[in-house]
């Protein structure tokens, strides 16, 4: 299964008629420039293009009145003046001639790729459209907004499909309700109603300057844990980037490689299956690359690393301090990580809806070359950092033959020369043995293969004796040749080697550990949670904090004796990690792992998403009090543990 690309060239037909500052920044460049900018990358010839339908008057019944509907139609047959009319009565909208087919396109691209996925002729895709939907409600145009393309699709898929509940997440510019739409049901404490309750989350933000951290943090400490709780059967994600660099909307500073990790993220949810479609996003330039890197990871290609410092915005923190208290009520999985009882301040709105800032201002001017500069850094990246020819390599010490491993990955029979690899053995006596220096040999021409930019990811056995003495030799001759920062996630009965420098290079992480401890900032140990929910509670609000903080350009993950985890924890694990280090996770599993442990290893590593974790059950008390010591202990150098603003 691949990735769907589905577009009309007909959509880019609407254009604004009249002079309108506000509405201009709507226009066919946003599709036209990003398509090229797909095709330019060479990604657009990777994915399964679809050419988009139009949605029939039916299926825009399902969550439009046929009022709204038919009076959409009748636009077709209008002359500018009266078109210019009928726009004023709503808010910053323009309509067109074409403006009934297009936005019928747009919300038949988003069907078309519901079906895709969901019949199993793709693994996932970006629908590329426009107008936008996500503003327009029943019997309203809104903010660009037509149809309301997600919502169409959300319904079809619980008609047509069979899928149940709809678990609703919106961040959005809010500022204290002074932002339009400026809606009392944008704010934290909105959480919906009814059998809804709960169901409906908002996290607004209420500055503007919202940066990579933010937006990772909201995902990490919010969005994932109540989506592994709901455990969706499809993941819908309205795209918009107005949240990217550079938007004269949002205002935001999000680079277009987090859009990459955000989405990798959601691929670990309804097992891959995301139906993205694309929304706001203002900035040419910064919304094509921004596409791009979702596309990207759509079609498993690792993310670039992360720039800037990872640390959220104070203002971000209060945002979700008060979204997370709004709905623990609702949700164990942040029951059990102590959700702060803080709700959101009360609403304010003025009259009017803020103007973008104006191309004259200097706060203007200093956007622009802020993104000028993030998109400068992108394509710096892509040149200097090319995706290694193979993205995943395997090196086992038993035959393959019996192993489905996915096409394209490599299987590794390269060793490093004898001479060295004696030498890096010399000081362990358990590698004193035949079969382990043969394994050693094997892990660590990998690793240099990985080092070297030849492959992006790995995975390698060794026997169970000389485990502990390999990934001490993988630690450092990770560090030795070329890695900068180095994370260890050691999983089992591997302890950290007492003699290795404590020189800010290296993290290493237990997970096996007798108890809860950081012996430094640079050493931690968490004991193995024995639930689901203290599993993704770990995951999420410990490892993947600690690796964003951390920006590792290289990840040894380590299945060690008795490392006590299920093929699906292992490979959550892996896959989570991709995104810190650009790609680049080397995972050691012993060779009394199940075999098809390697195979998904292999699966995740190359982009595919792990298996179910099954039902979720909540955090034993004692991994829960495990994990609020450590991030007590912890946070004051890792800032990405946070979730609420400093008192």
């Amino acid at each position: 299964m691949g990735t769907a690309l589905v577009y009309h060239e007909d959509m880019t037909a609407a254009q604004l008629l009249w002079d309108d500052p506000e509405c201009e920044i709507e226009c066919p460049e946003r599709l036209t420039t990003a398509l090229e900018r797909l095709q330019q990358h060479g990604l657009e010839q990777r994915c399964l293009r679809l050419v988009a339908r139009e949605a029939s008057e039916a299926e825009l019944g399902l969550v439009h009145s046929p009022e709204y509907v038919a009076l959409l139609r009748g636009t077709q047959a209008l002359g500018t003046r009266e078109l210019q009319a009928l726009s004023k009565q709503y808010d910053a909208v323009y309509l067109h001639p074409s403006t009934f087919h297009c936005a019928r396109l747009a919300a038949g691209a988003a069907l078309q790729l519901v079906d895709a996925v969901l019949t199993g002729a793709v693994r996932n895709g970006l629908a590329l459209v426009r107008p936008p939907g996500h503003h327009s409600q029943r019997t309203t145009a809104n903010g660009f907004c037509v149809f309301n393309n997600v919502a169409v699709a959300a319904k079809h898929a619980q008609q047509k499909h069979g899928l149940h509940s709809v678990l609703y997440f919106s961040w959005h510019r809010y500022e204290h309700g002074h932002f339009w739409p400026c809606l009392r049901e944008s704010d934290a404490d909105a959480v919906g109603r009814g059998r809804g309750l709960g169901f409906t989350v908002n996290l607004p933000w209420n500055q503007v300057g919202m940066g990579n951290a933010d937006y990772v943090a909201a995902f990490l400490h919010v969005l994932l844990p109540l989506a592994f709780e709901f455990d969706p059967e499809l993941v819908l994600v309205s795209a918009g980037f107005d949240s990217a660099i550079g938007d004269p909307e949002g205002q935001m500073l999000a680079t277009p490689e987090c859009f990459a990790h955000l989405t990798q993220l959601l691929q670990v949810l309804a097992g891959g299956r995301v139906c993205a479609v694309l929304e706001g996003g203002y900035h040419l330039e910064s919304l094509s690359q921004s596409v791009c890197m979702m596309v990207r990871a759509l079609l498993g290609d690792p993310a670039l690393p992360l720039s800037g410092p990872m640390e959220p915005h104070g203002s971000a923190l209060e945002s979700l301090q008060c979204v997370r208290a709004a709905q623990a009520p609702h949700w164990v999985s942040l029951q059990q990580q102590g959700a702060a009882p803080v709700l959101s301040s009360g609403t304010c709105c003025p009259e009017g809806r803020p103007s973008p800032l104006p191309p004259g201002e200097p706060e203007f001017k200093a956007v622009v070359t802020q993104a000028a500069a993030a998109l400068s850094s992108l394509l710096d990246q892509l040149r200097l950092h090319p995706t290694p020819p193979v993205r995943v390599a395997v090196a086992l010490t038993v035959p393959v033959t019996g192993l489905a491993l996915p096409l394209g990955v490599l299987c590794e029979e390269g060793s490093l020369p004898q001479e060295e690899m004696q030498a890096w053995a010399r000081p362990h006596e358990a590698l004193a043995q035949d079969e382990a220096l043969i394994a050693l040999g094997k892990v660590l021409y990998l690793l240099d293969r990985i080092l070297d930019g030849q492959v992006s990811s790995g995975t390698a056995a060794t026997p169970v004796p000389a485990a502990a003495a390999t990934l001490d030799v993988a630690v450092r001759y990770g560090l030795s040749h070329g890695a900068q920062r180095l994370l260890c996630v050691a999983v089992g009965k591997l302890h950290r080697p007492p003699d290795l420098t404590d020189d800010g290079r290296n993290l290493w992480l237990n997970i096996g550990g007798e108890e809860a401890t950081a012996p430094s900032m640079f050493h931690i140990s968490v004991p193995l949670p024995v639930t689901t929910g203290g599993f993704l509670s770990c995951v999420l609000a410990l490892v993947l904090p600690l690796a964003y903080s951390f920006q590792p350009d290289l990840v040894l993950v380590a299945l060690g004796p008795g490392h006590g985890l299920r093929d699906p924890q292992a490979a959550l694990l892996a896959a989570v990690l991709r995104g810190p280090a650009g790609g680049r996770v080397f995972a050691l599993v012993d060779e009394e792992s199940t075999p098809q442990l390697a195979t998904v290893l292999a699966r995740v590593l190359n982009g595919e998403a792990p298996p179910s974790l099954g039902p979720f059950s909540m955090a034993a008390p004692e991994d829960t009090q495990a994990l609020m010591y450590l991030r007590g202990r912890l946070e004051p150098r890792w800032k990405m543990l946070q979730v609420a603003a400093p008192p």
